[in-house]
């Protein structure tokens, strides 16, 4: 399937840096800040598609499949309703309403995991971690510790860059309730494996976000060949382990829930990819 139609017909809003006018959901190929995909990007329709498709592509060409890939259902229509619907604070701008694919350094060596956009951040933006609280103590952090060129990620055309550092989701859509089902885990799983097989030569490191993202992690190594302890090591906020020659570092996830009632702090932050930045060679920023 190579034809993008989401069947739902909105307002044609501006882009809060560019001007330039979308609907929402955003077609492929239509002029949006960094979306690699065009109206003829393959299209998965199902769990099968999606492992074809991720196979044997480049680092381009699976960003851009996995922005318009429409293999879950409830996913799809949910990212699509809210995408539509809008949350008040943001009804004058157009949400991306599409699957959120990784960004950052193609030749990575620090990978950064976490567990599927926000609906009204990733979402609505286009890009993993921005537009939410989440996002704003992420990338702050990746800032301090040298992998980002600015401490915010507000929009896809502000700027920021990021370098030696990668930051993608397990699930690509976000889920109902921040939680998606089993096979829908299962079903985007070839879109990460296929961006860790892409980046193992360069990779040194990763910090997984959270327990899910943790267990991806581990998955989306082992599937690429490297040899995961046993038993199978747990989440922990700080802990490290060896994955042959990545280390893995756990961090608790940067979510409004941790940061408000401080589970996690910024120093907590700051600790992890202080030491990820340690791991990978990158000097960080000096303050």
């Amino acid at each position: 399937m190579t034809a993008f139609d989401t069947g739902l017909v909105s307002e044609q809003l501006a882009h809060p840096s560019s001007g330039e006018r979308f609907p929402s959901p955003v077609p492929p190929g239509t002029g949006w800040p960094g979306d690699l995909a065009t109206y003829t990007t393959p299209v998965a329709t199902d769990a099968p598609a999606v492992a074809t498709l991720a196979a044997g592509t480049d680092l381009p060409e699976l960003t851009a499949r996995s922005s318009v890939c429409r293999a879950c259902p409830r996913l799809v229509a949910w990212r699509e309703e809210v995408a539509v619907i809008k949350r008040r604070s943001f009804a004058g701008q157009p949400y991306w309403g599409r699957p959120v694919p990784g960004f950052g350094d193609g030749a990575p060596r620090l990978l950064v995991v976490g567990l599927a956009p926000a609906a009204h951040g990733g979402n609505r933006t286009g890009r993993i971690f921005t537009g939410d609280r989440s996002g704003d103590w992420l990338f702050a952090a990746l800032y301090r510790a040298g992998f980002a060129s600015q401490p915010e990620s507000l929009h896809a055309a502000d700027g920021l860059r990021v370098s030696a550092a990668r930051v993608v989701a397990a699930v690509r859509c976000a889920p109902p309730g921040n939680a998606p089902a089993p096979a829908e885990r299962d079903a985007c799983s070839p879109w990460l494996d296929r961006e860790v097989q892409l980046t193992l030569s360069s990779l040194r490191a990763v910090v997984a976000l959270g327990s899910y993202a943790w267990a991806a992690a581990l998955r989306a190594l082992s599937r690429n060949g490297l040899g995961v302890p046993s038993p199978r090591p747990r989440f922990g906020h700080g802990t490290e382990v060896s994955v042959e020659r990545v280390r893995l570092l756990g961090c608790y996830h940067p979510s409004q829930q941790n940061t408000f009632t401080g589970k996690l702090t910024e120093a907590m932050l700051d600790e992890v990819f202080q030491r990820a930045a340690e791991l990978v060679s990158v000097p960080g920023r000096a303050t």
